[in-house]
């Protein structure tokens, strides 16, 4: 999850509800994003709604924007600098 400095996000069955008021429903490889946007996981690359893909190989994800994002553990760190961190079933982005 991408989000603004210190969102947090809430995570109840298949729909995450973030505290900027955004939310996304999975529904089985599909993700549906409550501003319109969608994106679709097929192996190891997600394809997005504004023509965007990640591709995931082992703890890293790579973006087609240059981007990328290193999972240790709970917390995930981009290479822009964000952090997330996830206790239960909430995420902490700053």
């Amino acid at each position: 999850m991408h989000g603004n400095s210190s969102t947090t996000y809430q995570s109840i069955g298949n729909t995450t509800f973030g505290s900027d008021g955004t939310s996304q429903t999975r529904i089985g490889n599909t993700t549906f994003g409550s501003q319109g946007s969608t994106s679709t996981r097929i192996g190891n690359t997600t394809y997005n709604s504004n023509g965007s893909t990640s591709t995931q190989i082992g703890n890293t994800l790579y973006n087609s924007n240059g981007t990328t994002v290193n999972r240790i553990g709970n917390t995930t760190y981009g290479s822009d600098g964000t952090t997330c961190t996830k206790i239960g079933a909430s995420t902490f982005c700053n």
